[in-house]
């Protein structure tokens, strides 16, 4: 698009030499405007006569915000009057501070002013009632701007810090959500430069002048850096704001020019000299722009935006310009159109076909009675309606009749099936333009959107063993998986090339191993996977691809449970995951299948996930002895026991971080994003101030033992002394060195273990019985009455060669239970004669 130079327009004197802030009330019809002088004026839209002056207002009005009722002004007295439009007369003193005023801004719906002044506190007014008054006060140093997000829920506050501070005004008071760095410059309040925050129209996304003389745009989900408009301004930025619909950004300078940029491209599409802007606002919906100069000038330009520009201004709401918008990107595996709901289509239906016995069928061709319009409303009298889509004559002619607008209409529109979204597990989205592609206890892969193409990183923990790398990546990969063995990519359909695999192992004997594959058009790839045997992938057709690791293709088969969800592998086993089953309220039963490859064999079918209600699958991964796992979005880890004998496969809860001790009562305030289950400890990294992702810098590992939720100490019934913690955290450890020892005992059975395995499990067992022992030491401890629970402690232990029994009799005798001590001598005598009963 051809940048245009425009035509002069010329000023009107509105005020003296001076700061000159000026306001359109939200429909447009009236302008305002205050200086340095003590007269407000007041100029009707589309009006060439002398505007309306309000005389003896406080001398040196900084700042002014307008509704369509009133409007307010703060002067360099620190007081904030307000006005009423349809008198154009002072209403009332709003609130006073003790320094000069600077910006002022007034929520959508017009109930809230917010007030900023060279005190370090901002001040939040309620125009109806000036007693109630709320402050924001976590910025150190004075606020030169403020603006209110387009639904009034935040308020964006520049700092003379070069801090911008983002307060959410969702609740009674509000609170500080997040301290955007290095976006503005420091900047004292009374200089003509601008650090002012605009949100764009649509709510997603802000601007700010940085101190490159650029206009960055920040995300409001992530508050993550987007588009720039770079390379326009030979000095500093002094205004900048919005058209209304969003499509075009106009800018202001100290190099004597006004830049108009199309959004989209980031593109200046037309220059304006003006020196000295100050102020610079739209009209709501009229292509003008009016500003103010230093000079205490107004300038009101119609048809500001000229030529095929113009067309800009007519379209809907534009979309913030994001390197990478979560509403223009679609998924591979996007949900259709359902059969049994509502389809909205521009494409007509032909004429029904006949049946067997149908009039039309009946009478033949020669007998049609005239033809489609047999019936001519040759009168006007309204009785030949046109003709539907379906070739149907419509009911136009009665009355509205809107039965499914009520509650059956509501059944309805509200029923719409909920599907689990594929995801590749250890990635991250876009934030920015960087996103993790993986992360694992290997190392991690990441990329860089350079808008043309990406470039790639392989970086790992162990550098010794490995060395990192990285590429140039023309494929735009968005997927990833990493080992000690290799890499595996994949990039989605693109430019009429189709979905692509690409694996490179880490060393090889030969000059190249490398390979590239492309799936059949129209597959996407959903997730994929790689173990040290084999690669997995799975794809929006539903199709599980099995490839060696060099590529030969080994297995093709379609998944049951779809859409697919995730896969993942180890060894020669591979895990599938997929949505099952809708549930009443919408969402589905996701279901996982595990197999190994190599011997064909299915372990488990199609079985259930079982996850808490409303929780969703943030990460799938095995762990490093083999066993499946799942972290959900409730914070709670799981691992499948037994699932390497069909049907016997159940998920049990390992670890439940909303219940570390780190985070009780409410001390801290963080999530977990999870990366491995290694060691007996569960991997992750942690995520503060409402994070969702991990981002850069390269974040640290932390690790957490694992604690089943077992229960809650409480007192005993007719017992003075409550149960001590002690006993709490000794059952947990006798159930979670069980489930350890039962994994453990799988892993053995199922593979050649070695005698180191061998000598694990017996390790194990011991730990078994020594949380037994500590648990029947509190127990007797606790005095005679825990006999009965103290016997049956006795008999839960595993206890091969009797060494833990007559330990465990040895502690009864030391607390004086002579009755306990016979009962567990009798019980090893059963076991050594083999007679020992299932029940005590």
């Amino acid at each position: 698009m051809a940048v245009v130079s425009q035509h002069q327009v010329r000023g009107r004197p509105a005020h003296p030499p001076g700061i000159t802030s000026l306001a359109y009330t939200p429909d447009g019809k009236r302008l305002i405007t205050a200086g340095s002088n003590d007269v407000i004026r007041v100029y009707a839209t589309g009006s060439t006569g002398e505007p309306r002056n309000i005389d003896n207002c406080p001398d040196n009005n900084l700042a002014v915000a307008a509704t369509n009722d009133f409007f307010i002004a703060g002067s360099e007295d620190g007081s904030v009057s307000m006005y009423t439009l349809d008198t154009c007369s002072f209403d009332k003193l709003l609130t006073r501070c003790p320094l000069p005023i600077r910006d002022l801004a007034i929520s959508p719906d017009g109930q809230w002013a917010a007030v900023a002044s060279d005190d370090t506190e901002v001040k939040i007014v309620d125009t109806r009632d000036m007693t109630n008054v709320l402050f924001l006060r976590d910025q150190p140093k004075p606020v030169k701007h403020v603006t209110f997000h387009p639904s009034g829920s935040y308020i964006a506050a520049s700092c003379t810090d070069g801090i911008i501070y983002v307060y959410s005004m969702t609740n009674a008071i509000p609170e500080l959500v997040k301290k955007l760095d290095g976006i503005i410059r420091p900047l004292e309040t009374d200089v003509e430069a601008s650090a002012c925050a605009v949100w764009h129209p649509d709510g997603r996304a802000l601007a700010a002048p940085t101190a490159t003389r650029d206009v960055q745009v920040l995300s409001r989900s992530e508050w993550e850096k987007q588009r720039a408009f770079s390379g326009g301004h030979m000095g500093d930025i002094t205004a900048l704001a919005w058209s209304p619909n969003g499509a075009l950004l106009a800018t202001a300078g100290r190099d004597r020019k006004i830049l108009l940029w199309e959004t989209k491209t980031q593109k200046i599409v037309a220059r304006y000299d003006y020196a000295d802007v100050t102020n610079l606002v739209w009209h709501s919906h009229e292509n003008i722009v009016s500003f103010t100069t230093s000079d205490g000038e107004l300038f009101i330009y119609e048809d500001f935006v000229a030529g095929s520009n113009a067309d800009l201004l007519e379209d809907a709401l534009h979309p913030a310009p994001f390197i990478h918008d979560p509403l223009a990107e679609t998924s591979g595996n996007a949900r259709k159109n359902l059969t049994n709901g509502f389809k909205d289509s521009d494409q007509g239906y032909g004429r029904r076909r006949g049946s067997l016995d149908s009039l039309d069928d009946i009478l033949g061709p020669d007998m049609d009675l005239g033809g489609e319009d047999f019936v001519e409303d040759d009168d006007g009298a309204g009785y030949a309606d046109e003709r539907n889509v379906n070739g149907k004559r419509t009911n136009g002619h009665l009355d509205d009749f809107d039965i499914l607008d009520g509650k059956r209409r509501a059944t309805y529109d509200s029923w719409q099936p909920k599907p689990h979204e594929s995801f590749q597990p250890g990635s991250t989205p876009w934030r920015g333009n960087r996103r993790y592609l993986c992360l694992n206890l290997t190392g991690f892969v990441w990329t860089v959107d350079q808008d043309t193409h990406h470039t790639l990183t392989v970086e790992f923990y162990d550098r010794e063993y490995h060395r990192d790398f990285h590429f140039t990546d023309p494929y735009l990969y968005d997927k990833a998986c990493l080992n000690e063995n290799g890499t595996l990519f994949s990039c989605p359909p693109a430019n009429g090339n189709s979905a692509m695999i690409f694996y490179r192992p880490h060393e090889t004997w030969t000059a190249r191993a490398d390979w590239r594959t492309e799936l059949p058009d129209g597959e996407d790839v959903t997730a994929i996977s790689l173990s040290d045997s084999y690669i997995t992938v799975t794809t929006t057709a539903d199709y599980v691809r099995v490839f060696t690791l060099f590529g030969t293709p080994f297995r093709v088969y379609r998944q049951k449970s779809s859409p697919t969800v995730t896969c993942v592998s180890w060894r020669d086993y591979i895990l599938t995951m997929g949505n099952g089953p809708v549930r009443g309220d919408g969402s589905t039963t996701l279901l996982y299948t595990i197999e190994n490859i190599k011997r064909d064999e299915i372990c488990q079918s199609e079985d259930i996930v079982a996850l808490s209600k409303g929780a969703l699958v943030k990460s799938v991964f095995f762990s490093d002895s083999g066993d499946p796992c799942i972290y959900d979005s409730t914070g709670v880890l799981v691992v499948l026991q037994h699932w390497r004998t069909p049907g016997q496969a159940r998920w049990v809860p390992m670890l439940d971080t909303k219940l570390l001790e780190r985070l009780v009562g409410g001390r801290k305030e963080e999530t977990y994003w999870p990366v491995a289950v290694a060691q007996d400890k569960f991997h992750c990294i942690i995520l503060k101030g409402g994070d969702q992702y991990p981002y850069f810098p390269k974040p640290l590992l932390t690790e957490f033992d694992f604690k089943i939720p077992c229960s809650k100490a409480t007192a005993l019934e007719d017992s003075e002394e409550p149960l001590t913690d002690e006993g709490s955290k000794l059952e947990e450890m006798y159930v979670r060195s069980s489930l350890m020892l039962s994994l453990l005992e799988d892993l053995v059975a199922a593979t050649n273990a070695a005698h180191s395995q061998r000598a694990d499990l017996s390790r194990q067992e011991t730990e078994v019985d020594k949380a037994l022992l500590q648990l029947l030491n509190v127990e007797c401890r606790g005095g005679e009455e825990r006999g009965m629970k103290a016997l049956e402690i006795v008999g839960l232990m595993k206890d091969r060669n009797g060494k833990m029994i007559e330990l465990a009799g040895k502690i009864a005798d030391r607390f004086g239970r002579t009755v306990l001590k016979e009962k567990i001598e009798e019980l090893a005598e059963k076991r050594l004669m083999g007679t020992e009963d299932d029940g005590l």
